[in-house]
């Protein structure tokens, strides 16, 4: 006599079979709350076959779900400050517009760099699907710490310049048209003759856009000097370094200058000089212009990347960085008439 033992998890079957007569002369049902047997010697054998479609019916719908998994993404954002906060909320918002119902795991490093890797490290161990990194320092810190796990950066500048170029990573730009903005100081204040480019000496994305403003300057017969800081005790007696010496400050999209606007604007206009900022939400800040990146539609671009990812109908190494097309030309009209500057429609 042998016996048959068939186990699925939360079921089994045990079936008595005679050899000698070729015929299953029992048949056990097990769960995990009762015990069923049938005795196939009276003729219950029917049973047989509804009784092993409802098995394999149970088992199918448990592995159905057993497998399915809850996508998460996490998120990792440098520090707090509108650019980079509308940059996330356009993220978050794409995602809902375009079905994503998965979860979603943001953590702020608060600028400091150790909390980036601690935060990277952290979403790595815990198996997210993948990882959104907001502004140069975090993306370099998830970079270093996972070459699996799908990567989008945003608020990035230049990827190739800061070394963000491996096959799991990409996402979009936030490269600002550093001629127009340049040339708005001439617009703004046709008298101007030498400009401060100011911007914090840590940030790799900063200094790449300098060299450009610093081209672009020299093109329209501006004289540029760089001032530069590396931590924010030092942007007050920097700014107030550049009074006197300069005609206009320009600021290239940098986190250090854009979480000290305010200071950094109000200095200036101690000394009567209008600051013309990289993007749009500074404007709000004391910044009298600019032609400037729309970080919220920068999020929303990201998350249709996002979106063909998860779904798999593309790879990092295959999704090309995108730009937006369109930026947009904002005024502080309030900095225009206090410092007597050439007033422009936006």
């Amino acid at each position: 006599m042998n016996f048959t033992f068939l186990y699925f998890k939360n079921y089994a079957l045990l079936f008595d079979y005679d050899t000698h007569y070729r015929s299953c002369k029992t048949l056990t049902f097990i769960t995990k709350t009762k015990i069923r047997r049938i005795d196939m010697n009276k003729k219950f054998w029917w049973l047989l076959v509804p009784s092993c479609l409802i098995i394999f019916t149970l088992i199918w719908q448990s592995f159905n779900k057993n497998s399915e998994k809850t996508l998460k993404i996490g998120i990792l954002q440098f520090v707090e400050h509108e650019a980079l906060d509308a940059s996330r909320n356009g993220f978050i918002e794409g995602l809902k517009e375009q079905g994503f119902d998965g979860k979603i795991d943001y953590k702020n490093a608060q600028g400091d760099q150790a909390n980036c890797t601690l935060i990277a490290n952290q979403f790595v161990s815990e198996g997210v699907d993948l990882i959104l990194t907001i502004a140069t320092p975090a993306a370099q810190s998830v970079a270093a710490v996972t070459s699996e796990i799908p990567i989008l950066a945003t608020a990035i500048t230049d990827f190739k310049e800061t070394g963000l170029t491996q096959a799991n990573l990409t996402g979009t730009s936030d490269l600002a048209p550093v001629a127009k903005q340049v040339g708005l100081i001439k617009q703004l204040k046709p008298k101007t003759r030498k400009i401060g480019i100011l911007f914090s000496s840590n940030e790799a994305n900063s200094k790449f856009q300098a060299e450009i403003a610093i081209k672009e300057a020299e093109k329209i017969g501006l004289t540029p000097q760089i001032f530069t800081f590396s931590q924010m005790t030092e942007i007050q007696q920097v700014v107030e370094s550049m009074l006197g010496k300069v005609d206009a400050i320009y600021t290239p999209t940098d986190n250090m200058v854009a979480s000290n606007m305010e200071l950094i604007s109000k200095t200036a206009l101690q000394g009567n000089i209008p600051v013309i900022c990289g993007e749009v939400n500074l404007i709000s800040k004391g910044a009298a212009g600019t032609f400037g990146m729309d970080y919220y539609k920068l999020g929303k671009l990201t998350a249709k990347q996002a979106i063909e990812i998860l779904e798999g109908k593309s790879k990092p190494e295959n999704m090309p960085i995108q730009y937006l097309e369109n930026v947009k030309f904002a005024l502080n009209q309030e900095i225009i008439k206090k410092l007597n500057l050439k007033e422009m429609s936006p």
